[in-house]
């Protein structure tokens, strides 16, 4: 695959460049480089539904970026995308409760509604990139919080990385990497069955 394949045609705009996502566990940047990187524990899936643990199929466009700038100092350089790129901060949350109208959505905490807080302990939000999955608008039970994160070592994983809940994850120099070399907008992450 040369990086002339990677072009798509999406929403009509045949400048989209895409990172593409093999159910292999593999992703190939805009520079035709493969990336190893972890996808749901259950593989992935034509039909997401929420808590499945499955990364679904499809094009979505890259949002926004955030950062723990306790963690990651420096804003990650994002290419020539124009994503915007902003810290989080400890009261920063995504709601997945299905039933409530801020489903798929950035909330504040206090939430009364089922969330995932962005702040963790861990570090697989240092870097967390937001994809336009669902979200245009979101349709209650077919996945939220779908992203391109940090990933966690596994040695039993493959690549040595362990399942997500549904994202995409990569080592964190990887996708700082990747994040740097992105092309200007518009830039989508695909998800196909094919070996990327």
């Amino acid at each position: 695959m040369t990086p002339d394949s990677l072009t798509v045609g999406v929403a009509g705009d045949p400048s989209a460049v895409a990172l593409d996502v093999g159910a292999n566990g593999w992703l190939r940047g805009p520079d035709g480089r493969r990336w190893p990187c972890a996808l749901g524990r259950a593989g992935v899936t034509a039909a997401k539904r929420e808590g499945d643990g499955a990364t679904p199929l499809g094009t979505w466009p890259l949002r926004r970026v955030f950062h723990r700038a306790d963690r990651v100092p420096a804003s990650p350089d994002v290419g020539r995308s124009g994503l915007s790129v902003a810290p989080l901060t400890p009261t920063m949350a995504w709601c997945d409760d299905p039933g409530h109208a801020d489903y798929n959505r950035l909330v504040t905490l206090p939430h009364p509604a089922g969330h995932e807080t962005l702040w963790r302990d861990d570090p697989l939000y240092d870097v967390v990139v937001v994809l336009g999955h669902n979200d245009a608008p979101p349709v209650p039970g077919q996945g939220s919080a779908i992203f391109l994160h940090c990933a966690r070592a596994d040695s039993a994983g493959r690549h040595g990385l362990h399942p997500t809940a549904g994202c995409i994850a990569l080592p964190r120099a990887d996708l700082l990497a990747i994040l740097a070399a992105l092309p200007p907008a518009p830039v989508l992450l695909r998800v196909r069955v094919e070996s990327a």
